[in-house]
This record gives structure tokens, sequence and C-alpha cells, in this order.
């Protein structure tokens, strides 16, 4: 009775965000602010009490054996071709169910104060409990065609979400380049999807699910000669859900949306898709090397890539947008290595600190009067001491600070990246670790240190936020502090739960791999202790320097920043300012040619031409030339008529008369 009940529960945790859509979406404006917020805010709790209970149900079963499954219905059923409307819930997805909606319900929380003043509330937060609802159905699909239904609506939320001030022209355009740039990636998925399809189906048997996880691990063999395709078209998906390079230009842009939009799906959820993917389709992706080095390469590019650009930018959401990006780019990284669970441990650490400096930047963006640019800034260390204190101890784990969370995850992924066989990566990785602790040492100063460089009005307005905004931010703050204590690593005398947790999901694929390639590719074992030391104790120094060179660059050596502003004519900083022109690049290779081809060939030659012209009035030309011609017979003179019937009948008469 107990199983049943908790299976059953996985479809509720799903839909109780979806029922607070309907609601909150039917009633509108009807409802006062603070009732749709709350309506919203309990909608993501409920699915969040009933994740803990799931999970904590599945710490009760042996290791093997943690797997909850809730088959609602047959949603395609023909043939031997079978995809059911299910939910399953195994170690990775309760981490990633526990993350969206625990992490979900707190920035909800932060909306209440954030908008609370906005007219379109209500419509906010029904959008919100939408996303969660698309979210976990991503999450807690039982196959990968409800992934996609999930990925697929998450995208329309990220859409609906970042254009929510749609009267203001770059928030609508923000939202639509997200919309498409997702399209081109989801393109790469659907192909993949279709590869899985054509080459798995004559091997079903009977009641086999097609894209069930569960089926197609069964079948990676089946697979295997495809997984290259399969997996590179996979990837092109997740390089746009996850905005890695080239596909992560929508990413800075849509931090035009609401501040908790941006920490929500830009920080703790959607972005993370991706990785979550291709973590769930582990099996399949450690059968081709030559993809997992494409993951690796573009991730750690990605990583490097993004962390230069954030060097320069002066808008304080933009900088931790492109912070982001290099985040993520460090978790595929990791998938890269085939360190999936650290992979996933990363995710969540992540969206710890993440989420709250996101949210720490809204609390600043709202005491300066919706001012966002950094030059403009300080001082505000003294009139937003919650904000700021929270705001520290994120920087200090996104910087990789021990014993914080981000120090023990991002330290883990170089570790893997090195012991795995790839210093290359692993120096790159390096390298970008010790500029995310510059960038965010200089955001911290201009922000918080020094004197308040706004105007005299904007000071007089400067005050710390409400309640409903700094408790999310407090809350958050002490998970970025302790979050990374799940997993302390064997060599610091620590269990490593977080990886043993997800063990059973990663630790299946070896007898295959060993069938298929001939040689298993084993992680690296913690007994060479000592150069683990060295590379943690590299990897903490390198931050603590980071952070350091960026407090006296900005705070007491202000000429240094200036003089490489002007260095080589100032333009290797305009290049990181204007983001490597890569915006302008796609604008005049692929924008603007599309846009006259559009314009000349398409809508003139196709639209007009063609569809309009030949087909359109074309065939109103031919009904008109018939009816004229028709219309000479129907000219009301009964003689007319007379002498036609007449004519008729003696033709008629005569086929008769000689066709006998």
């Amino acid at each position: 009775m107990e199983s049943h009940t908790t299976e059953i529960m996985l479809r509720w945790i799903v839909l109780v965000p979806l029922i607070g859509t309907a609601v909150n979406g039917l009633l509108n404006r009807r409802l006062p602010r603070l009732m749709a917020g709350l309506l919203a805010c309990t909608a993501v709790g409920i699915s969040f009490a009933m994740s803990v209970m799931v999970f904590l149900r599945l710490t009760g079963l042996p290791a093997e054996a943690r797997l909850v499954t809730d088959t609602v219905a047959t949603w395609i059923g023909f043939g031997n071709l079978q995809v059911d409307l299910g939910f399953a819930m195994d170690p990775l997805s309760a981490v990633m169910a526990l993350v969206v909606t625990g992490v979900g319900l707190l920035i909800h929380i932060y909306s209440l104060g954030y908008m609370a003043h906005d007219k379109g509330s209500p419509r906010f937060f029904t959008y919100m409990n939408l996303f969660i609802f698309a979210m976990m159905t991503l999450v807690l699909g039982e196959n990968l065609l409800m992934l996609f239904v999930g990925w697929e609506g998450v995208g329309l939320c990220s859409y609906l979400l970042i254009s929510f001030w749609f009267t203001d022209e770059a928030n609508a355009a923000a939202g639509k380049k997200a919309f498409v740039v997702n399209r081109i990636g989801d393109f790469g998925f659907l192909l993949g999807m279709f590869l899985i399809g054509t080459t798995l189906l004559p091997h079903l048997g009977a009641g086999e699910g097609l894209f069930s996880f569960g089926v197609l691990q069964h079948h990676a063999g089946t697979l295997a000669p495809m997984a290259t395709a399969i997996c590179l078209l996979l990837f092109v998906g997740a390089t746009g859900k996850s905005a890695q390079i080239p596909l992560y230009i929508w990413l800075p842009d849509a931090m035009a949306g609401p501040t908790p939009v941006s920490a929500l799906i830009h920080a703790a959820t959607m972005v993370t898709a991706g990785v979550y993917m291709i973590a769930r389709m582990n099996f399949l992706f450690v059968l081709s090397p030559t993809a997992l080095n494409v993951v690796a390469i573009v991730g750690v590019v990605t990583a490097i890539f993004a962390s230069t650009i954030a060097l320069a930018q002066n808008d304080i959401k933009k900088v931790l947008a492109y912070s982001t990006v290099s985040q993520l780019g460090y978790m595929m990284l990791a998938c890269g290595v085939g360190a999936y669970a650290v992979a996933i441990f990363h995710v969540m650490t992540h969206a710890f600190f993440k989420a709250l400096l996101f949210l720490g930047s809204g609390s600043v963006i709202h005491a300066m009067s919706d001012e966002q640019d950094m030059r403009v800034m300080g001082g505000l260390a003294r009139k937003l001491p919650i904000t700021f204190w929270t705001f520290i101890a994120g920087t200090l784990a996104l910087s990789g600070i021990a014993p914080l969370a981000g120090f023990f995850s991002k330290d883990e992924i170089l570790w893997k990246t090195w012991s795995s066989g790839h210093p290359i990566l692993w120096v790159v990785g390096f390298a970008a670790a010790g500029l995310t602790a510059f960038y965010m040492a200089r955001l911290v100063v201009l922000t918080f240190f020094g004197e308040n460089r706004a105007s005299s009005e904007v000071k007089s307005h400067i005050h710390e936020s409400p309640l409903t905004m700094t408790l999310p931010l407090v809350v958050l703050a002490v998970l970025s502090v302790v979050g990374g204590w799940v997993s302390i690593p064997h060599f610091m005398g620590g269990g490593a739960q977080f990886e043993q947790w997800l063990e059973p999901v990663f630790a299946h694929h070896e007898p295959l791999v060993e069938a298929v390639n001939g040689v298993v590719e084993h992680g690296a074992e913690h007994g060479d202790t000592t150069m683990e030391w060295v590379l943690a104790g590299a990897s903490l120094a390198w931050g603590l320097l980071g952070l350091l060179a960026g407090y006296l660059v900005y705070s007491r050596k202000v000429g240094i920043a200036e003089t490489f502003q002007k260095l080589g004519g100032g333009w290797p900083h305009r290049v990181l300012l204007h983001k490597y022109y890569v915006d302008e690049a796609y604008e005049g290779v692929f924008i603007r040619p599309g846009f006259r081809l559009a314009k000349t060939v398409l809508w003139k030659i196709v639209d007009v031409g063609l569809i309009n012209g030949l087909i359109v009035e074309g065939s109103a030309l031919v009904v008109a030339v018939v009816g004229s011609v028709l219309r000479l017979f129907q000219n009301s003179l009964v003689r007319f008529y007379a002498w036609s019937f007449t004519i008729g009948v003696t033709v008629f008469v005569l086929y008769l008369s000689f066709s006998g």
C-alpha cells in the first residue's frame, strides 16, 4: 500500500504546479496580487514536500532497487511501437526534483516581495508555476519523449518569462532570441531521437517502450554502431538549452526579464537540463569516446570564453549571466571526462550559490531604483547588510573557496579532468577558475565597497529588501556554505556520499563498454592522495589569489584597471566589452542574409509570385474565364434556350441512330 501511494505521488509532484497555473491563469487579475503569489508558492511547496517524501522512500530501499515508477497510461501504442505517459524517480531524478522544487520554492517566496507592486504579478506567478510543471515533467519523465515534452515546455516558459515586460522592445527581443536559438538546438535533439527510433524499433519486443530509459539502456548494444551520431545530435540540443558554444548567445540577453526569472531559469534549473539529459543518457555517451571528447572540449572552451567576457561587463546581471555560461561549461567538462556524478554535484551546488547571487543582485537593483550598472553603485555594504553578507557567501562559493560548496564540486571536476588524462583541459579549466574569482571580486568591490556613485535621489531611497526577499537569501547562503559537505572526497577523509548516492545510475555501463569497445575506462582511483592534495591546494590558492587581485585592482590600484582598458589602443577591452562581437557576427552571417533571403526569395518569388500569383490569383483567373464563357449561355432569351434544346435533342438522336 505504501509503495503504491509513493508511486501515485509522482504524478502529483508534476500536476500540482499545473493546477496552480490553471487557477492563477483563469482567475488572473480577479485575485489580489498577494493571493496569487501565495497560491503559486503553496503549489510549489506541496510539490517540494512530496519530492522529499519520495526521496526518503528511495533512501530506505537497497541501492540497486532505488527506482519508483508511475505509469499513468499508454500514450502511443500501435504495432511494436509503445510510449507510456509515465513518471519515474531514481537517485538522479530525485536530486534534480529536490533542487528544482526546493530552490524554486525559495525563488517563489522571494518573488512575493520583488513583484509586489507589479500589476502583472498574477500572470507572472502563472508562468512561474507552469515552468515548474514543465521542468518536473522533464526531470521525472519515464522516457526520452516525456523528457522532450518537458524540454519544450521550459523553452516556452523561458520565452514567456524573459519577455514578461513585453512592452519594452528589448525584453520582447530577448524572449524571441531565446526561443529561436533553443529551437535550433532542439532540431538536433529531434534528429537524435529519430535516429534512436529508426535504429531500435525493429529490435523491440512486444510491450517494450521505445524511448523508455530502461529499454534504451537494455538495448544500448544495438544502438552502439550509431552511438556517436546519436550523442552528437543530442549534444546539439544540450548546447542550446545549457548555453554552450555556439548557442550560448541567448542566455546573457535573457537577463532582461525579472530577476527571479534569472535565478530560477537561468541559474538553478532550465539551463542545467542539457547536463541532466547527458547524464541520463550516460549509457549511450560512454560508447562514444568521440562524442565525449567533443562534450569536454566544448565545455572547457565555453568556460574560459565566458569568463573572459565577464571581466569587462558593467551590468551586474550580465556578469552573473556569463558566469553561469562558464559554470555550465564546467558541468559539460565533467560529463565529457565521464564524471557524471560530479557534474550533477556541481549542478546542485551551483543552484545554491548562483540562485543566491542572482537574487542578491535583484535586492541590489531593488534598492538602487532598478539601476543595474555597477559603475554607479558602490558603498552598499553598509545600507544592505543582509544582502551584502549573503552575497559574500555566494561569491566565495562560486570562487571555489573552502569549505564552501563550490570548492568541493569545482575541485572534483578539475581532479577528474586531470586524473582522466586530460592535462590541457585541466589547465584551461584551472585558468577559468582564477578568472571567476577575479571578476567576482570586481563585482563585489564596485557594488558594495567605496562610496556610492548614484544620484542623490537614488541614494535617498536605498534600503534593505523586505523579509520575503532576505529570508530566501539567508537560506541559500547557508546552503552555499554547507551544501558541498554531502560529498567531501575520500582524500580529505570524507565518504563522497553524493557520488555514492548516484553510483547505481552510472555504474552499470562498464560491462557494456568492455563488450563494445574491448576496454573499460575506469574512473580515477583515490589512491594517489598526494596529487589530489596538491591540486586541491593549488585550486584554493588560485581562487584566493584571484579574489585578492580583483579586490586590490578595483579598490586600491584602480590605475591598473584603467591602464588595461587603454592597453593596445583600448581594443582588447572593447573586444571583451562587446563579447567578441559574436552577436554582430551572427547578425552579419546569418540574420541579415536570412532576412534578405526571406524578403527577396521566399516572399517575392515564393509567396507573392508562386503562391499568391500563380495559385491564388491564377485559380481566380481560371474561375473568371470559365464563368465568362458559361455566362454566354445564360442570356435570359427563351428563343436561345429553345434552339439550344432542339439542337441538343437532334444531336443526341443522331448519335443514337448512327451508333446503333
